[in-house]
């Protein structure tokens, strides 16, 4: 039937692309089944491309040389894609074993086929990268190893008005350029180097609002730093998302960005790859001082070396350090030991162990953490110990809480149905423990959770959670402005009801509202995150809302967070995208417009309007900076 296609997306790297009608397929070129890189092509002939760490770390801003054509007929389509073995690695030989999967997906039945079997609880995605159930590709000659060189030069020029800087900026013309360069040492080693690095191109980052007393953490989008992150991947915990509490002990937004502001990156290199089962990643980066900014010149290094045991296991050290530290004075190192181990197909355990030395700071400096999982489609265990030192400072990495011992369990049944819930693929219903405690014992956090959850056989998924919290305040917290909490101890409980549309309506998103206690008062709240509005395959708009109502003794206030990106896909290497932000908590109004040409394989063309408003003015927001770039890359190979 392909009059019901649902055809939403065609813009290249979004992710919004599986939720398409689309083929994939994926090569594991070392055949360590573990590893290897995805291709995904919808039927609007937009790409996805990224690698696989691990059979679950999955880093989508990996962006090879190849090319695709889609073309449609009366009773679907058809593809034919072409991917140079100069964009792979893989090992020595012309005599080549690969792994190989492949992977069509029907989305108005949501129905996923697969060339080898995968199991329910993997779903689509996971299934594309579970390299262990691969098939097996022989008889491939490959192309002698040559030591592939890319040279990627750029110009840049901005017109720049900051009116927040001392002395102000109005209307500053600046030109630039730098050059990126990936030399093939090996056919398994890739160098990577980068001079007077620039990043203007990147998209701005997605506000959120913070009610708690912990840092925020945002994702990485720089290009640079994104190729091979799953290499310095540690502990078990992928560093391409929110870890919760689980510290990253190497966090490259930590690279040219201080105290929110970004700092000029002189250059620096990297070495990733394999040596027989052995990964390994080396990274040394050099920034410029920044006066205004408060950031010294500071040399960052990072070494990562992994060796893979078992069947799919994998232990590994990594070891950082920082030549001046963020705030204050004197360097900083890092190191850790770490090891992931998978038994069968759904149990796996990790852990890792590490400590930092900060000159001139002393006492405990360790972390370490033991986590096991049982994760079969009917059944699910989990159980964490995590424990974080109160002087437990990567100065590469992210650190949300420090001084904490963390005790977490997680039990959840997951059946599917019987044809009596015709409608119905599966429920779930997971039962969650969590207590936080300080160094002196002392309980901090605790959280007891009861959720359910259906999942539709049209992808639609409904949820409720009940909590009941404890939190201890160890000093007065200034949740916003002009109001405190006191310090002290505070129970409240807390419910949500959310409500995920799938991609086939028109309106799609998650809905989700919650109300309770909160603190000393009660607070209401309703977010619409991930938010699509399906106009067409070359037009979307993406809302995002967040409200939070909140009534506390000490005082009230509300929080709104409204943003949008609207986006028109010219062809799949060719859009134009808007974001616009309001945040209430920070007072800013931000638009982030952004041109994106790959007019050849790995060059681009990039126009970028960037603009900030402050809302606290008294009549209407007033401009507080704004910034015009142009900037072109064009790839060499040699």
């Amino acid at each position: 039937h392909p009059e019901r296609m649902i055809e939403k997306e065609m813009r290249r790297d979004n992710t919004t692309i599986t939720q398409n009608e689309y083929f994939a397929f994926s090569f594991d070129t070392f055949y360590d089944r573990r590893n290897g890189v995805a291709f995904t092509i919808a039927s609007t002939g937009g790409r996805l491309d990224g690698q696989v760490s691990n059979e679950k770390d999955y880093n989508v801003d990996w962006n090879p040389v190849w090319r695709v054509s889609v073309q449609k007929f009366e009773q679907g389509w058809t593809l034919e894609a072409v991917v140079p073995f100069k964009s792979l690695r893989y090992r020595q030989g012309e005599a080549q074993v690969w792994g190989f999967q492949a992977l069509r997906n029907n989305r108005w039945k949501n129905e996923s086929s697969f060339l080898t079997k995968i199991p329910a609880i993997k779903g689509t995605g996971q299934g594309l990268m579970m390299f262990s159930r691969a098939a097996t590709v022989v008889g491939l000659d490959a192309p002698k190893g040559t030591r592939a060189l890319d040279i990627k030069p750029y110009v840049v020029s901005d017109l720049t008005t900051d009116r927040t800087a001392n002395p102000p900026v109005s209307n500053d013309l600046h030109g630039d350029f730098g050059v990126d360069a990936k030399y093939g040492v090996t056919q398994n080693l890739t160098a990577d180097f980068t001079y007077n690095t620039d990043f203007a191109q990147v998209e701005a980052d997605e506000q959120q609002v913070n009610l708690t007393r912990f840092s925020l953490f945002f994702p990485e989008k720089r290009e640079f730093f994104l190729e091979n992150q799953g290499t310095f991947a540690f502990g078990g915990v992928p560093p391409t998302a929110a870890a919760g509490d689980v510290p990253i002990l190497f966090y490259s937004r930590r690279i040219g960005l201080s105290q929110g502001g970004s700092v000029p990156i002189r250059g620096g290199g990297r070495l990733t790859g394999r040596i027989g089962r052995t990964s390994m990643g080396l990274l040394n980066m050099q920034s410029a001082d920044l006066p205004k900014a408060g950031a010294a010149s500071t040399n960052f290094s990072v070494v990562r070396v992994k060796r893979d045991v078992l069947r799919r296991s994998a232990i590994g050290v990594i070891a950082s350090n920082r030549s001046a530290i963020e705030r204050g004075t004197g360097n900083n190192q890092a190191y850790g030991v770490d090891g992931t181990f998978a038994f069968f197909d759904n149990l796996f355990a990790s852990s890792y162990w590490a400590r930092t030395d900060t000159e001139g700071v002393s006492g405990k400096s360790t972390s370490y953490r033991g986590n096991l999982e049982y994760l079969a489609d009917r059944y699910g265990l989990q159980l964490e110990r995590l424990v974080v030192g109160p002087q437990f400072t990567p100065e590469v990495g992210f650190v949300r809480r420090p001084n904490m011992r963390k005790s977490y369990g997680l039990v959840r049944f997951s059946p599917r149905p019987t044809k009596r819930f015709k409608a119905v693929r599966k429920f779930s219903y997971t039962g969650i423990a969590s207590q936080v405690s300080n160094a002196s014992g002392q309980v901090e956090s605790r959280n007891v959770s009861l959720q359910f959850s259906t999942l539709f056989q049209n992808s639609d998924t409904f949820l409720v959670n009940a909590d009941r919290i404890y939190e201890l305040l160890p000093r007065p917290f200034n949740i916003s402005r002009g109001v405190v909490v006191p310090q002290g101890g505070y129970d409240y409980d807390n419910l949500q009801v959310g409500y995920n549309f799938g991609q086939q309506w028109y309106l799609a998103g998650n809905l989700l509202a919650e109300s309770g206690h909160f603190y000393s008062g009660d607070k209401k709240a309703i977010g619409f995150t991930r938010g699509r509005i399906n106009l067409r395959s070359q037009l979307s708009v993406e809302p995002t809302i967040s409200l939070n109502w909140v009534d506390l003794d000490e005082g009230s206030f509300t929080t709104r967070l409204f943003g949008s990106r609207i986006t028109y896909t010219a062809t799949p290497l060719m859009f134009l995208s808007a974001l616009v932000q309001y945040n209430s908590s920070a007072n800013t109004l931000a638009a982030n417009v952004r041109l994106r040409w790959e007019y050849s394989p790995g060059s681009e063309l990039f126009v970028v309007f960037n603009e900030q408003r402050d809302t606290l003015a008294p009549n209407v927001p007033e401009l507080a900076n704004r910034a015009i770039i142009v900037k072109l890359t064009r790839i060499f190979r040699f």
